[in-house]
């Protein structure tokens, strides 16, 4: 899977709009957060998934701490994107 594949699937990016609201979160807090402000009832196992498609791209770090593990966006796979078709400078 390559960072085109992974922000191809809407949850996925759901995900990663969450991440930027408040990092940190666990997977509990982020299942509870697609639930209420997106209407995704996706389960657990699905959203774990997803999560780990976003990790093996970069887009997304996991530290496990104690019994929990907090997940934080990283956008810098996102910069190749940017790298590869910059704005032109009128545009920006």
């Amino acid at each position: 899977m390559d960072v085109y594949q992974a922000l191809a699937d809407s949850t996925r990016r759901l995900l990663l709009d969450e991440l930027s609201q408040r990092d940190e979160q666990t997977l509990f807090e982020l299942c509870s957060r697609l639930a209420v402000h997106h209407a995704v009832t996706s389960t657990r196992q699905a959203v774990s998934q997803h999560l780990a498609a976003l990790e093996s791209v970069g887009l997304v770090r996991s530290e496990r701490r104690g019994r929990h593990k907090f997940h934080s966006i990283d956008t810098t796979p996102l910069a190749a994107i940017t790298d590869r078709w910059p704005l032109p400078e009128d545009v920006r």
